[in-house]
């Protein structure tokens, strides 16, 4: 595969991550959140292909059984408590309110979920015979900085337009979550 067909695969693996980088940018985007989400995301971006291209058949059924429900049930998870944290009536916002998604065992699931579809296309790579690791390096840088400036993004519509913006993010989670399921 050429650079142009590796950067156009990179920027469609990336489009999940760069949603959920947005809709968790809305709430949590210090330093440090947005460095664990984009490293995270980056580096699942660039492991799940190349474990696509060593698992056999079997295993890509399986992953592909259950995923989009560990996906679906996660993002629900974390979407809905941020959708129902903004809607609350509260004035005074306690730190600590909604659980950080750019931590623990959230990260690591959000980090799989968004980075299913590389297992595929390594996967498909390993069946054709194609070289993967160059692929599967610019896939990951991709989804970094897709990532990195999707919290930006976020947290800039946050500052603008306040809790309207974080229930939206909310939303885009719930919602990614039922395209995963119903994909």
């Amino acid at each position: 595969m050429g650079i142009l067909e590796t950067l156009l695969v990179a920027l469609a693996l990336g489009c999940d991550a760069f949603a959920v980088g947005m809709g968790v940018g809305v709430r949590f985007c210090n330093s440090r959140q947005v460095f664990r989400l984009s490293f995270h995301f980056g580096l699942f971006q660039l492991l799940m292909p190349l474990a696509g291209w060593f698992l056999g058949k079997n295993a890509a059924g399986l992953v592909s059984q259950w995923g989009p429900w560990i996906s679906f049930g996660l993002l629900c998870f974390i979407g809905g408590r941020m959708t129902y944290e903004s809607l609350r009536r509260e004035v005074p916002e306690v730190e600590g309110e909604c659980p950080d998604p750019t931590r623990g065992f959230s990260l690591v699931v959000l980090s799989i979920a968004t980075s299913l579809d590389a297992f595929g296309v390594g996967f498909s790579f390993g069946l054709l015979g194609k070289s993967l690791f160059i692929s599967a390096l610019w896939i990951g840088l991709t989804a970094a900085m897709m990532t990195w400036s999707a919290m930006r993004i976020g947290r800039r519509l946050s500052e603008q337009f306040g809790r309207r913006m974080e229930t939206a993010g909310g939303l885009l989670l719930l919602g990614i979550a039922f395209k995963l399921l119903l994909a």
